[in-house]
């Protein structure tokens, strides 16, 4: 496997967070994916990307496509396309770098070419605080 950017760029900032609000993925009304526990990935200099675990996405859809490209902070990624379409609608990174290794078994996709949809997450707010209090 490649280094990772890291070696050079220690400072540079993948934020990783697990979130269980409800996330359908859809392409022309056809579900793709729900799940409510995606992964909200933000990369520096790039937008909020959803990441899905890759049980919960409806394979049947898809094919591997024999694209790769590679991200000096992810790894090696590796894409899919809708069965009967041609080019891709999502990727994962199959063996990504140790620093994000929780983004194995996830499958993002283009919010340009398929319909991510965040809902509520259940129960929508947290429990009262003991204290009296609550935190939503």
């Amino acid at each position: 496997m490649e280094p990772s950017g890291y070696a050079d760029r220690p400072d540079y900032r993948v934020d990783v967070r697990r979130k269980r609000n409800l996330v359908q993925v859809t392409h022309e009304g056809v579900l793709l994916a729900e799940t409510t526990r995606a992964l909200v990935v933000d990369e520096q200099d790039h937008g909020l990307v959803i990441y899905i675990p890759r049980a919960d996405v409806r394979t049947e859809h898809l094919a591997p496509s024999e694209e790769t490209s590679r991200c000096p902070f992810k790894g090696r990624a590796k894409y899919w396309r809708l069965r009967d379409g041609e080019g891709p609608i999502a990727w994962e990174y199959p063996e990504p770098y140790t620093e994000v290794a929780i983004l194995r078994d996830h499958i993002a996709f283009y919010q340009d070419a398929a319909v991510v949809r965040l809902g509520a997450a259940t129960p929508v707010t947290s429990a009262p605080h003991p204290g009296g209090g609550s935190h939503g």
